[in-house]
């Protein structure tokens, strides 16, 4: 949905398991409208230039293949002008299946220095270019290279993603709309956090044949989960990024699970969140200020079997678990909401910096049972709280006026 004239606001439909074309655009029939209907039934329409109805749209390799064969992707045009809706970004981080099965590290394969993460990006490119508006353009998300364990050879990998700025520039050129890759930082990644992040582009542009290439069309998905979860400071983290001429291509609104250890019941609360589908890291601070990363939450809890007294250490332990944006959690457990609170306000005053947000908390279906509801209530009441907190901050702005 359109916010004002400048940002764009969808939910990511990786919530919704699908792999073929035909599972994907079924899912998108019956649970994308049904949000769209919940959220267009309860909202102050007056406040927001809503409709059209936007749609974050995730494909995996299958379904992009599949929608780019015979007239697939022209009847999805013609359904989405149907039913008043449109695309603005697609989600090309997961390639293969994302939803009951084990995921874990695999989600990064392939990464990006495998031909197939270079085609399978091409081909979002190539649907992403026919499907956007051209007032809004288009992005695509993917993983930050590859994962930090995988050792990946980071030449490679600019090789890749140089290859892939050029098919993305040619394609705005013939279209005229402006398309970019969103490269998304995340714990344990190849590059996760602030610092990472710049040094890696550093070396790109230093190594790219043209680094306008990689200024116009690739940038960051910055996610904010991922970021809170390591401890940065979503205004400080943004300006640092835009002094650095990089692109800030998409915005994914999401929270991470926060933990009081000192409580007496939070290991066994935090075990709830332990399940074998996603990689859940844990990063804690200490009282003298260092960080510490887990794989996951079962190696952290081996640790801390081992070594019973580090709890008495810790001053903050965050979890990779994507929880509801409107969530707040009883004590001991809590929420990074704050990180994303502060990005409202930087767009209330700055909506140019970064026209593309994304709602994705796509853990709903491993969520503990006391915070399971069905999904289409939990969508709309995530577009209700960040719609409110958008109109609070905007009305906040105009008043200091």
């Amino acid at each position: 949905m359109k916010l004002n004239d400048i940002n764009h606001l969808a939910y990511c439909t990786n919530i919704h398991p699908a792999e073929s074309w035909a599972e994907t655009w079924e899912a998108l029939k019956i649970h994308t409208l049904a949000v769209r209907d919940k959220v267009l039934q309860t909202t102050q329409k007056e406040s927001f230039l809503i409709e059209p109805f936007a749609i974050g749209l995730r494909l995996s390799a299958q379904a992009a293949k599949e929608l780019l064969k015979e007239n697939h992707l022209e009847e999805f045009q013609q359904w989405l002008k149907d039913e008043n809706c449109y695309v603005f970004t697609i989600n090309g981080f997961p390639y293969g299946k994302f939803h009951d099965t084990s995921v874990k590290e695999n989600v990064y394969l392939p990464d990006w220095t495998s031909l197939q993460r270079l085609d399978y990006t091409c081909q979002l490119f190539d649907i992403i270019a026919q499907l956007c508006p051209k007032d809004c353009g288009g992005s695509v998300s993917s993983l930050p290279g590859s994962f930090k364990e995988f050792e990946a050879d980071e030449t490679e990998m600019f090789h890749l993603l140089y290859q892939c700025a050029q098919h993305i520039s040619q394609l705005a050129k013939q279209t005229g709309k402006d398309l970019h890759l969103g490269l998304e930082p995340e714990p344990l990644g190849h590059f996760e956090n602030t610092e990472e992040t710049l040094e890696f582009f550093a070396r790109f542009l230093a190594w790219a044949p043209d680094p306008e290439l990689i200024y116009q069309h690739i940038g960051i998905n910055y996610d904010s989960c991922h970021f809170a979860l390591e401890f940065e400071n979503a205004k400080e983290s943004l300006a640092a990024l835009a002094e650095a001429g990089l692109r800030i291509s998409k915005i994914h609104l999401s929270n991470a699970l926060t933990i009081d250890l000192q409580h007496p019941e939070a290991l066994q609360l935090l075990k709830q969140f332990e399940e074998p589908t996603y990689l859940h890291q844990v990063i804690t601070k200490d009282k003298a200020g260092t960080i510490t990363r887990y794989r996951d939450l079962p190696e952290f809890f081996q640790t801390i079997e081992m070594i019973p007294q580090l709890i008495e250490s810790l001053t903050e332990t965050r979890v990779h678990f994507h929880i509801p944006l409107y969530a707040n959690p009883l004590s001991p457990m809590g929420s990074t909401r704050s990180h994303v609170e502060d990005i409202f306000e930087i767009l209330a005053i700055l909506p140019e910096a970064c026209r593309h947000l994304e709602m994705e908390t796509y853990t709903w279906g491993v969520l503990p049972d006391n915070m399971q509801r069905n999904i289409e209530d939990q969508l709309a009441e995530e577009y209700h709280w960040t719609l409110a907190q958008i109109k609070d901050r905007r009305e906040e702005e105009e008043d200091a006026y």
